[in-house]
């Protein structure tokens, strides 16, 4: 498939905004179960903070995505389809977690103006904080299901690709989290916890993405010459092609990336999304005075590796169309 830079800014903006959205309305209702909501300090403007970049990022991505439609302005129109299309449903999730997320940020804004928490006392704090939660959670399931549901690309077709984008929502979201939190100079336990927590999840994904990778190294073709024109099982030879110049089908499908140049850029993308944000928290917490430009550079280079592995992602799958050509 073409790798549109569109699609790619938007699955990996939008992924990192949803994670960080989720991770932050987590870190919300954590006190409140505690029952112990927050009446003084500074808690509430790092959610706010937090809750703000959230809301940047998905809303970036979305923008960047309405630059691969042919005709914009008639986006609107996928939100009637949420019944059978995993797009519409994305919409509709999107547009749910944004609402709540501005409700809860104008909750967690009112110490500022009215020098009171009593406003965060409210039980609708907590209820907002788990409609974030659920909503981006959502979100980012759908927009993993628009490309696992499309029967003609095998690679995506693939039982890892819902938990893969998972993995990359939650993993850049906590470094972002961990990013902004850093620099309210956090002490050497939630230090310890956060590098923690960073080097479960940069695991996890770089397992989950190999595995992944060497499944449709080794997938066999979606289907043969034959299949493609109605013929399966005969042997079939081509007297001419279909075309004598690229169309738009050739152009947007028939994408192909050797492999002796996928393997130096899948490293490129592992090194970038799972070992230097390993070895950047890693160094914060053994160094606490450098722990605030240490997680930020952890959060950019995961940033950086998941858009390489998201270019990655389409310009290794093949649409079974291109048997035909």
């Amino acid at each position: 498939m073409n790798p549109a830079l569109s699609v790619i800014f938007f699955t990996t903006l939008s992924g990192a905004g949803y994670g960080l959205l989720a991770w932050t309305a987590a870190w919300i209702l954590l006190p409140y179960l505690q029952g112990h909501p927050p009446q003084q300090g500074a808690m509430p403007l790092l959610w706010g903070i937090s809750l703000v970049l959230g809301l940047l990022l998905t809303t970036a991505g979305l923008l960047c995505s309405m630059f691969h439609l042919g005709k914009p302005a008639r986006a609107w129109r996928a939100f009637s389809q949420w019944r059978s299309s995993w797009l519409s449903r994305e919409g509709v999730s999107a547009v749910l977690a944004a609402i709540a997320a501005l409700a809860l940020l104008g909750l967690l804004a009112t110490p500022l103006f009215m020098h009171s928490y009593a406003a965060l006392q409210s039980p609708a704090v907590p209820l907002l904080a788990a409609i974030v939660l659920l909503t981006s959670v959502a979100t980012i399931a759908c927009t993993a299901m628009i490309y696992a549901s499309l029967k003609p690309i095998p690679a995506w077709r693939h039982a890892l690709v819902v938990p893969v984008y998972f993995a990359f929502a939650l993993l850049c979201g906590w470094l972002l989290l961990a990013a902004i939190a850093s620099w309210t100079a956090l002490p050497v336990r939630t230090l310890a916890i956060a590098a923690v927590v960073t080097w479960v999840l940069a695991i996890v994904t770089a397992m989950l993405k190999r595995v992944y990778w060497r499944a449709i190294d080794r997938q066999p073709a979606a289907a043969s010459r034959a299949d493609a024109i109605g013929l399966p099982g005969r042997e079939i030879g081509v007297f001419e092609r279909p075309h004598t110049e690229a169309n738009y089908i050739t152009h947007e499908m028939g994408y192909v990336l050797a492999r002796k140049h996928s393997r130096p850029l899948r490293l490129i993308a592992t090194y970038l999304f799972a070992l230097v944000p390993m070895l950047a928290v890693g160094l914060g917490w053994a160094f606490p005075a450098l722990d605030a430009p240490l997680f930020t550079l952890a959060a950019m280079a995961a940033l950086l590796g998941v858009f390489v592995e998201r270019w990655l992602f389409f310009a290794q799958a093949r649409h079974a169309v291109m048997a035909y050509y």
